[in-house]
């Protein structure tokens, strides 16, 4: 027997027509590339988005064509969103800050029919568009008055957008329709695409507003400063429509300086990014003597939040932190660490400790870590092994099934995706990332976890940034290295950073050696990228060796 429901399908559209009727008026607030700020009103990007779904269906782009993007977050880029999956065709948004050849790859395999692009960008493709064959035209994402010369015959946003009525209907299709494109570089090879549907995003969007996840409302005011072509800015662009936030985008200006004057101008509440953003925020507004009016939360992501960040925000900011972790195969939300009750009435030394893991599941994810046979582990905190998840919005295959299936099936005839992360999860459920199976040190047969020795040493008041990688050695296989770049100004010998670990780690952790930097060398989405450290360093000599 089914239930006597109406049946209407989750849509991507239904979001941001909700937030065109009851939170109409609330403003979505840009800085633009072109300069300046950009003000207008939920009911105003609706009629845009069905302004560009008429064009876009002018253009001959049909349900399940790809759309590219390559954009800053934006107004633009949100009506993109929308118009692309509200009219079944698939939003494609394109990392820039990839190696050229990349972007190619991913262009040609995602077999995009128009790209979209912000002025920014414009060399990055007209260098591309040679060896992207399959694209029909590219979008310069401006008006008129801005139009750049330019080697390729572009098509003007504003004049496409201008071009068309807004008298457009959202078509009903099947929930489980395609709806957005992200590509991982997070595996091996080239680039996989992960492929979301309307049903998976809502749902996603959802449980991101949850009171212990996000916990997003209709009085926040959001600014995502993380990129809206990392993961879907971590479902921000949906979920905030949802409740009805006032959205506040950045644009490309994303130092210290313009993060905080958008903050106190707009009156922010809460925002999102990851840690090497927040690291320039903190250290503009220490400079400064500064302090936020009105920001009292952000969630920081896509890389381990480093304790000593936490403390600075909570201490001295009065900034709560969301510690959050997930994937782009996973849409991308996983965990976010909000207390339970028991944990409320901890000393604030436990909580810190608590607040340095990763967090508990949302509602709709499920996980367990695993041993080498894929025994499931027991959750005491203690044991790590790889860290397995399921659910509605975590991915099953990549687009085109590259890479094979990438699931695992247990003896219940369930499904798990393989996150390549080793983990511990504690009674409470918290889950806490050792490190990435591939940078997991292995010392004397037992393992060595880099995320704990690159927290320890961000903890001291002279490093900025650190990175940890294991380094050959002829007796223990491994042995770690720890690699720093020094906050400007400061002095800090090799010997007093070692000393500083003691009695805070094991001390048969301890690295063997420090290597201070000017720099380290990071993903396109942040991260620190240790195939590069690991090839530059591999022949460095330990002392004693």
């Amino acid at each position: 027997m089914h239930g006597l429901m109406m049946s209407m399908p989750l849509q991507i559209s239904s979001l941001l027509r909700h937030a065109d009727r009851y939170h109409g008026d609330t403003q979505i607030v840009s800085r633009t590339v072109e300069g300046g700020i950009h003000r207008y009103t939920y009911s105003e990007a609706h009629r845009r988005a069905r302004q560009l779904a008429n064009a876009l269906g002018a253009l001959g782009v049909r349900p399940a064509d790809r759309i590219g993007t390559l954009a800053w977050n934006g107004f633009r880029h949100f009506e993109i969103y929308y118009a692309t999956s509200g009219s079944a065709a698939i939003c494609h948004t394109i990392n820039p800050r990839l190696f050229p050849e990349q972007i190619v790859y991913i262009v040609n395999h995602a077999a995009d029919q128009y790209v979209f692009f912000d002025l920014t960008f414009l060399k990055l493709v007209e260098g591309i568009a040679p060896h992207c064959k399959g694209v029909r035209g590219w979008v310069a994402m401006t008006d008129k008055a801005h139009m750049p010369d330019s080697t390729l015959d572009l098509l003007c946003y504003e004049d496409l957008i201008n071009g068309h009525s807004d008298d457009y209907t959202w078509p009903e299709f099947d929930e489980n329709t395609a709806s957005s494109l992200c590509y991982t570089s997070g595996t091996t090879g080239n680039p996989k695409g992960v492929l979301y549907s309307h049903r998976s995003t809502i749902l996603h969007a959802y449980a991101a507003g949850l009171p212990d996840a996000l916990n997003l409302a209709a009085r926040d005011v959001v600014m995502p400063v993380v990129p809206m072509f990392h993961a879907n800015a971590w479902s921000l662009p949906y979920a905030c429509p949802l409740a009805g936030c006032k959205m506040v985008f950045p644009g490309a200006a994303l130092d210290g300086a313009s993060v905080y004057e958008l903050f106190e101008t707009e009156k922010v509440t809460m925002s999102a990014g990851v840690p090497t953003v927040w690291l320039g925020l903190l250290q503009h507004v220490e400079q400064h003597d500064l302090r936020f009016s009105t920001f009292r939360r952000t969630v920081i992501g896509g890389s381990a939040c480093p304790p000593a960040m936490i403390r600075t925000f909570e201490e001295s900011y009065d900034v709560q932190v969301l510690h959050a972790w997930g994937m782009t195969e996973m849409s991308p939300l996983g965990t976010v660490c909000t207390f339970k009750s028991q944990q409320a009435n901890l000393d604030r030394e436990a909580q810190y400790a608590l607040q340095a893991k990763q967090g508990r599941p949302i509602y709709g994810v499920d996980m367990k870590i695993v041993d080498d046979d894929g025994k499931e582990l027991p959750w005491d905190g203690k044991a790590f092994g790889d860290l397995l998840v399921r659910g509605p919005w975590i991915t099953a295959e990549y687009l085109g099934g590259e890479g094979g299936n990438p699931l695992r099936e247990d003896g219940e005839g369930r499904k798990w995706f393989p996150t390549g992360d080793v983990a511990t999860i504690d009674r409470d459920g918290f889950m806490q990332i050792t490190d990435r199976s591939k940078d997991v040190i292995k010392s004397g047969g037992e393992w060595i976890s880099s995320i704990d020795l690159e927290n320890t040493a961000m903890a001291h008041p002279a490093v900025k940034e650190a990175a940890v990688i294991g380094v050959v050695h002829p007796k223990w296989d491994e042995r770690p290295l720890l690699i720093v770049v020094k906050k400007p100004g400061a002095a800090l010998a090799r010997e007093e950073l070692l000393q500083f670990f003691q009695g805070k780690v094991a001390k048969w952790w301890l690295p063997d050696d420090v290597v201070f930097v000017d720099e380290l060398p990071h993903t396109a989405t942040g991260k620190v990228l240790k195939t590069k450290l690991r090839e530059d360093y591999k022949a460095h000599k330990l002392p004693g060796t």
